[in-house]
């Protein structure tokens, strides 16, 4: 079954998925394995932001306000890890600050996802090296997609 966010082929199941951030059951299921393997070691915590941020921009949903805050705040954070090249721990603590703001952003009309890479990707992956490597390169390829905003993000963040 091909998720309606990101486009890729997950396995036709039964099972929820996000109110807003709209998924096939099969690649919400395979985000949660992600998150899972994620929390259970201290190597891959450090991971947890971005993982976390790349699906929420890669699977945006539709115009409503909760869909709008997190395309604001997932981008914004994605920006300033891989474009301003901030520290994990300073995006973090910018965090405050983008919430502030992110009830003031518009809705920017989502990319097709077609072609970057899936969370299953990242669930595939055989080593702790290997799932750091795909995670990162994931979200550069996400955040890649969303070229055409990219100039709107850089002025939510010029204030930070």
């Amino acid at each position: 079954m091909r998720c309606v966010g990101c486009q890729a082929e997950f396995a036709q199941i039964d099972g929820p998925t996000h109110e807003y951030m709209l998924s096939s059951p099969g690649c919400w299921a395979a985000y949660g394995e992600v998150l899972a393997r994620e929390y259970s070691d201290n190597r891959l915590a450090q991971l947890h932001r971005l993982t976390v941020d790349t699906y929420a921009v890669q699977h945006p949903g539709v115009n409503v306000p909760a869909a709008r805050r997190s395309v604001a705040v997932h981008l914004s954070r994605l920006y300033l890890l891989l474009e301003a090249g901030w520290s994990m721990e300073r995006a973090n603590n910018a965090m405050l600050a983008i919430t502030e703001f992110k009830d003031r952003c518009d809705w920017l009309e989502p990319p097709s996802m077609t072609g970057t890479l899936s969370v299953l990707e990242v669930l595939q992956a055989a080593s702790n090296e290997e799932h750091e490597n795909r995670a990162r390169a994931r979200a550069e390829s996400v955040w890649k997609a969303w070229a055409a905003h990219h100039d709107t993000v850089r002025n939510w963040c010029a204030s930070l």
